[in-house]
């Protein structure tokens, strides 16, 4: 049962809010994230090597995405969230303590455990507390808001960087890394669970069997799994390029940095609107990829700075379909193996991911950034043209109708 705006418990729901929101801000301020790059090249390695250790940390979460997220609905997800800061403090001490390639990669693939541990039990777990206290109507606003804490936290992080890295080095960086993660981690205790775990299994093996089965079997489902990636991972991936976009515009370095906030600060906006935007229907979630991805186009192509308004305005539209792409994953699973299938949808993402940054290493040999980031509009075009040809899904998570926003032609 659903209860009544006035009945829901305002204290339950304010407690795991703010949880939420602290957990999400200090897993993102991590002043390292600035400037590892830096530290690795000074340690001497090479371009090959760094870009070895990044492949390492995608094909760690690949891996692990959907064991880690059958784990999470076999075991307690609270458990899960605070383990996973853990293990990244750890391999951040070593990169600051013992520099060099080895090291680095341990790191990396600790860092990619607690990223496959914390995908789908984070959602799962907020999910299914809101709804046992009546508000599941307010995930979409909730998780807008600790999105957008985390991108807060991220323009934090490049702000306080330059002052610590000049006041200490490497050192000060990465203890303060380390103990933003212990924060986390502690933060993380702090999550209320009211779930028995083990539901919809005896072992994580065969909450992974449940979880795959339902997929299988409906397919309404199965389209909303496909949306996540269709949504999310090619902006996320572009993300990764946004320096060199800002750079290619003619700008001196000293303002790249400055630059990449304000294309932030529109992904952080298009996160606060998730909530009012919960009610778009598929032909508005259509319009607004539509929409972005022109704006992409538009912007990147233009090669100004004041062409980078249109690209702010842009990640600001493909953060919000992100966020409403989750809302109406979470509004059609079932209870049993919600953490397991969320993570097939983040595996979806990761390996589209990968794709993305393999056509673009190509795509640069022969085209400047700007056009490449011009060209990587289409996608989302073609997405918003299919989900312009679906019904409109139904809020507060009902399930008649095609409302995953794809369409049944």
């Amino acid at each position: 049962m659903t209860l009544s705006p006035a009945r829901v418990p305002v204290t339950g729901v304010r407690k795991l809010t703010a949880t939420l929101y602290g957990y999400a801000f200090l897993d993102d301020f991590v002043l390292l994230y600035p400037v590892y790059a830096l530290l690795f090249a000074d340690t001497g390695l090479s371009i090959w090597q760094i870009s070895s250790l990044f492949v390492l940390w995608s094909l760690t979460g690949v891996l692990l995405e959907v064991p880690s997220g059958a784990w999470a609905d076999a075991v307690s997800r609270r458990l899960l969230l605070w383990l996973g800061p853990l293990l990244t403090s750890v391999g951040f001490a070593l990169w600051v303590l013992a520099p060099s390639y080895w090291a680095f990669a341990v790191g990396f693939v600790l860092w990619g455990v607690r990223g496959a541990l914390g995908s789908g039990a984070l959602e799962a777990l907020v999910y299914e507390e809101l709804v046992r206290l009546g508000a599941a109507d307010r995930y979409a606003r909730v998780m807008g808001r600790a999105r957008a804490a985390g991108l807060l936290a991220v323009m934090a992080s490049m702000a306080a960087a330059g002052p610590v890295f000049a006041f200490g080095g490497y050192p000060a960086v990465g203890a303060a890394s380390v103990l933003a993660c212990l924060l986390t981690a502690v933060t993380a205790t702090r999550f209320p669970e009211h779930r028995t775990p083990g539901t919809g299994g005896a072992n994580w093996a065969a909450t992974l069997r449940d979880g795959l089965a339902a997929a299988r079997g409906d397919r309404s489902l199965r389209r909303a799994l496909l949306l996540v990636p269709a949504v999310g991972a090619v902006w996320g991936a572009l993300d990764e390029y946004t320096p060199l976009l800002v750079r290619d515009t003619g700008v001196p370095d000293r303002m790249v940095p400055y630059l990449l906030l304000l294309i932030w600060a529109g992904a952080t906006a298009g996160s606060l609107l998730a909530g009012p935007a919960e009610r778009l229907g598929s032909r508005g979630l259509g319009a607004l990829l539509g929409v972005a991805a022109l704006a992409l186009a538009v912007g990147a192509g233009a090669r100004t700075p004041a062409g980078l308004v249109l690209v702010a305005l842009a990640f600001g539209g493909f953060q919000l379909a992100t966020v409403l792409a989750d809302v109406r994953l979470q509004h059609r699973i079932e209870d049993t193996g919600r953490a397991t299938l969320t993570s097939v949808a983040s595996l979806g993402t990761e390996l589209a991911t990968i794709v993305v940054y393999g056509a673009y290493a190509t795509l640069a040999q022969s085209a400047s950034h700007a056009t490449v980031f011009a060209l990587f509009a289409v996608p989302y075009l073609v997405t918003a043209l299919l989900l312009a040809n679906g019904t409109r899904m139904p809020v507060n998570g009902t399930r008649d109708g095609n409302e995953c926003g794809w369409p049944d032609r």
